[in-house]
Order: structure tokens, then sequence, then C-alpha cells
């Protein structure tokens, strides 16, 4: 197993141990003692009537028989006997026996369901401590995993844990308490039938012992084969209109042969190995019946035992069965469980890139933005590969907007998302209003920095919710406000549930306006110092593009931006332009003084008056 270091480098995880079962339970199983101790309860008083059900049993043959021999000095001997239950007679001990029975299925009902709770809400809290840690782990660990191996990763292998959180308590602790139950009554009752059924059930659990680690590699292997399977049918799926439009059908099904047929052969044997198991557990048990059987035969013939004692002993023996048969299941799914809880352990084992700062606040008010001679490039690049950005200094002072301009693969986007610490430099330092950006708070930094994109991420939720990222503190008279400021005061009055009103997965019931809208709604509630636009205009028509045009200059009245151009028209409200190249900055000046200047690559791009792109190739 590998668990992924924040430096890219990788190290084999440690296989899940008993302490390891051990740490998980109690951690996600301790909050939840009151309902564990009604758990215990109903298990303990399930388990005690179980053992009671062969006694009466065996009382009831005993009192027949002798009943039916016309054996007076046994009946007489069993109607003395002080034990409650023989006073009744058949009839009572008959309904003895079906009220116990009764009860007994009431009480492993009643502990199955508690059980089950207990174990979800287990699952529940695991599921979300994982989701937590994930979504605290930089983006490039996110950019190296699809979306479906991130769900399988997190709720499949987490819901593989259900049953080891549902059912151990229940099956595991209640098979053994039966069993030690079971064998503690034998040897009392006959010293040699016990110690012949203890060293039977120490055979079985040394076999169960031997085998239990014989699955987890193969199921290991199934769980990866199936994480794979659902990134693949995620990203196709994610693809369908592109896939359709550009007849990759065919193709996109020749490729999903290949997941599924290592899903098939993982999982089949990863099966086998755990039949194993069973196979081994299921023919000692039935050598054991064998020779129980025949030794309570054999005692009863010679007047050793009674009747009813030699069936008590055999319905003891088959009762062996479900505890053996519960642990040997759950031993399996101790095997599975340990290939989730090794796959869980990696991603906890998975830190960050972002090392700790001192978390000093931002002031509020905009932001000045200083590069330091930055270097950076992925953490899996090649040694002798290319920096994305090698050696960019420049300073952009507070309320000032900077036009960034580049060709495509020149750094432009690294270059602001490290402004969010998406990732951190490699070398050299980002400061905002003098503050090193690895020494502020996360969480103020995030909030100081807004950023409108061309793609803008649209939940399957509320509008309320898409516009405060679920932040229900936020106040509804300040969304409004809010909204009207971007123009959509009337479209927000128009819809038939206001901010309640439901969006469609990837605003599939908005207009492309309406959503940029909402996403410069979103930064104006955040209300940040500095502010990045990536172009968020260039795909909409003329008249919406021209509202959108006057929302731009409300947001950066009285902050600092940067903006990534891509036309011209963007350029022409910065105060500075700068130019990269390959990671370089190569012009960067005051944009008025470089639009006068013949030679600045700036006004060569004015006079050709075409897209950036490609009058920046052209020029290269």
């Amino acid at each position: 197993m590998i668990v992924t270091q924040h430096d890219g480098a990788s190290r084999t995880a440690p296989k899940p141990t008993t302490r390891r079962y051990g740490a998980m339970l109690a951690r996600y199983l301790a909050p939840q003692w009151r309902a564990a101790s009604v758990l215990a309860v109903l298990l303990l008083g399930s388990i005690g009537l179980q053992l009671l059900v062969p006694q009466i049993l065996r009382r009831f043959i005993d009192t027949a028989s002798a009943a039916a021999r016309g054996d007076a000095a046994t009946t007489a001997a069993l109607a003395a006997d002080p034990v409650w239950w023989a006073s009744g007679g058949l009839v009572g001990l008959a309904l003895l026996f079906l009220a116990v029975a009764l009860v007994t299925q009431v009480l492993g009902a009643g502990a199955t369901y508690a059980g089950a709770a207990v174990g979800w809400t287990a699952t529940n809290f695991l599921r979300r401590d994982l989701a937590r840690h994930c979504l605290a782990l930089d983006l490039g660990f996110h950019k190296s995993r699809t979306a479906g191996e991130m769900i399988e990763r997190i709720d499949g292998d987490v819901t593989a844990l259900s049953d080891f959180f549902s059912q151990f308590s229940v099956r595991v602790i209640g098979g053994l308490l039966l069993l030690v139950g079971i064998l503690v009554i034998l040897s009392l009752e006959n010293p040699a039938i016990g110690l012949g059924l203890t060293l039977f059930t120490l055979v079985e659990i040394a076999v169960l012992a031997k085998t239990r680690e014989v699955a987890i590699p193969a199921t290991q292997l199934e769980r990866e084969a199936n994480a794979k399977l659902f990134a693949f049918i995620e990203e196709r799926l994610a693809g369908i209109e592109d896939v359709r439009a550009n007849g990759g059908g065919a193709h996109a099904l020749h490729r999903f042969l290949g997941p599924i047929r290592t899903f098939f052969f993982d999982t089949r044997r990863a099966w086998m190995r755990r039949s194993i198991v069973w196979l081994s557990t299921y023919g000692l048990f039935v050598l054991g019946s064998l020779v129980t059987l025949g030794m309570s035969i054999h005692l009863v013939s010679a007047g050793a035992i009674t009747l009813g004692t030699g069936y008590m002993v055999f319905q003891y023996m088959i009762m062996l069965q479900s505890p053996i048969e519960q642990i040997t299941q759950q031993m399996q799914q101790l095997q599975r469980a340990g290939a989730s809880i090794g796959r869980v352990d990696e991603l906890f084992a998975t830190r960050t890139s972002l090392a700790a700062g001192a978390e000093r606040p931002l002031p509020e008010g905009p932001l000045e933005v200083r590069f330091s001679d930055v270097r950076f490039r992925y953490a899996d690049a090649a040694a002798d590969a290319q920096p994305i950005l090698d050696g960019v200094s420049f300073r952009l002072a507070p309320g000032r907007v900077l036009g960034l301009v580049g060709r495509t693969g020149s750094g432009k986007t690294t270059l602001t998302r490290l402004l969010f610490r998406f990732y951190d430099p490699s070398t050299g330092t980002i400061a905002l209003s003098g503050i090193p950006t690895v020494d502020a708070s996360l969480g103020a930094l995030r909030a100081h920095v807004g950023m409108v994109t061309q793609d803008v991420q649209l939940f399957q939720a509320s509008v309320r919710q898409n516009l405060t990222f679920f932040d229900e503190a936020q106040d509804d008279a300040r969304l409004l406000q809010v909204l009207d400021d971007v123009g959509l005061g009337e479209w927000i009055a128009g819809l038939p549930a206001g901010l309640d009103t439901p969006i469609k997965a990837g605003g599939a019931n908005l207009s492309a306006g309406e959503a940029q809208l909402l996403a410069f709604a979103r930064v104006f509630l955040k209300d940040p110092g500095l502010v990045i636009l990536d172009e968020p205009s260039s795909r909409l028509d003329p008249v919406t593009e021209r509202h959108l045009e006057r929302c731009v200059d409300r947001l950066l009245r009285g902050r600092t931006a940067i903006i990534i151009a891509h036309r011209l028209e963007t350029i022409e409200r910065a105060d500075e332009v700068m130019v990269l190249e390959r990671g370089r900055i190569v012009e960067h000046g005051d944009r008025a003084r470089l639009a006068r200047d013949p030679a600045s690559r700036y006004a060569r791009l004015r006079a050709a008056g075409r897209g950036v792109h490609d009058t920046l190739k052209e020029l290269a």
C-alpha cells in the first residue's frame, strides 16, 4: 500500500493491525457509549436466554422419558427438583420454551437494530472526517485524482466498513460470549465433553487466526479496481456530449473493457481467497459434529448420561456453529474492512504540501501584491523540467489593476493560483500587504482574495446556498441587496421561491449571463481586498457582456485586481500591464506609458488589433 506524501514522494503504509482496528472502533464508537450500553444489555440478555433453551429441552425430554417408562423414582425426583422450571410439568416446560424463544428473538432483533444504528452513525462520522481531511489537502492532490476515484475512496471504502462497525460487536463479541458460555456449561456438566469441545473450538480459532489475513491483499486490489472503474465511468459521463458529437462511443466502450476486466478478475481472486476461511472452518465443524454425535450416542447407550443430557450436548454443539459461523463471516468482513481501513489510512496519512504558517490576519481594504524571485514547478515534475514560473518579481500597489498577458502555458493561471495558496512557490516569497502568504491564516487569505472565471461552478442547490456556499449565517437582506447590485434584482424577484429556488447541477436552468452574474454576486458578498478576473465575459453575447462590464467596473472600484486578459478590451481598464512568456516577465509597466512606446509589446498588440494570444504568437 502506497501513501502519498506532501512532496510527491511515497512510502509503504503499514498493514492494518488489531491495534488499528481497536483504535478505529474506540474513536468512532466511544462517543456513542449510551447506545452501546443499550446494545450490551440486549446482547447479554439474548445470549443468556440462548444458553437457557437447551436446559429446558433437556428437562422436557428427561421428564417425558421417565413418564413413558413408568419410572416412578425418576418422575418423583424430577417433581421434587427445586429448580423453578421443573414444577410446571411438561405443559409448563413447553410454554416456558416458547416464551424464552420469543423473547430471545426480540432481544436479538433489538441488538441487531441497535448495532446497525451505532455502526452507521460511526460510519457517517468517519466519512465526514475523511471528506474534511481531503478537502483540506492542496490542489495538487485533487488534480492527480478523478472525481469518480475520490467518490469511491471516501464513500465506497467507508461504506465497506459499515458492517465492521455495525455487526462486529453484535456478531463477534456476542458470538464469543455465547461460545464461552456453551463451553463453561458443558464443562460443568461433563468435564470430558467440555474438554473435547474446548479443544475443537481452539482448533477452529487457530484456523481462523491463520487464514484471516489471506484475502486482505486481494481485497485491496478489488477496491482499487473498483475505484478505477468508477473514475473511468465518471470521466466518460462528464464528457458525454463531446464523446457523442465526435463519434467516440465505440472507442469509449472499447476502453471500458480494460477497467471492467480488471475489476472482474480482481473481484474473483478476492472472493476465492476469502472462501478459504469459510471452507476450512466449515469442514472442521462437520467433523466436530460427527464426533460429538457419536460420543453422545455412546454415553447414552452406556447409561452415563440421560437422553435429555445427550440431546443437550448435541444441541450445544449445533449452537457452536452459529457463533463460529458469525465469527468466520466477520473475519471475512474484517478482511474487507482491513483493505478499506488501509485505504482510509492512506488518505489520512496523505499530508498537504502547504506548510503550517503563523496564522497572521490580513488587513482590510485593497491589498498590496508582491512577488519576490518566485519559482514554481509541480512536485511530480521532472528535475530538469522547465519551471512554470521562473524568477518572477513584481509589486502591485494597493488599489491598482494589473492586466496579465501571455500565451497559453506562460504561467498566468499558476501565478493567480499561488495567491490563493492552492500551491506554495518552490522558491521565493509572495506577500500580501507585507504578510507572506505562507504566514497568513489560510481562511483569512481566501476570504480576502476573490476570483471570477469563465467556468462558473454551480451546485444542485438553492440560489441562497449557491451564493453563500452553504453558509446559513448570511442575512437574506444582504443577499438580495448584492443580487440587485449586480443586476439580478428583477431576476430573483421573478423566481417562484426567491432565494430558495433550486438551481440544477452546473446551472443547467440558467443562462450563461445569469451564471456569470451569480459568480460576481459571490465576490461582492465576500467583499475581498484583491480580485482576480479570468476574462469572465469572453463567452457572452454583446448585450450581456456590456452589462457584465459595468459589474466589473463596480467590482474593481476600491480594490486591487489582476485581470487575465485574452482580449485588448479587457486590458484597457488596467493601470499596469505585465507580459509573461515561459514563466518569465518579459514586460511590465504602466499601461499608458507602454501604449505610447511603439517598441513595447503592448503597443504592438494594440496596433495589431487582434486577439492577445494570436498576436503574441507572431511576436514570439
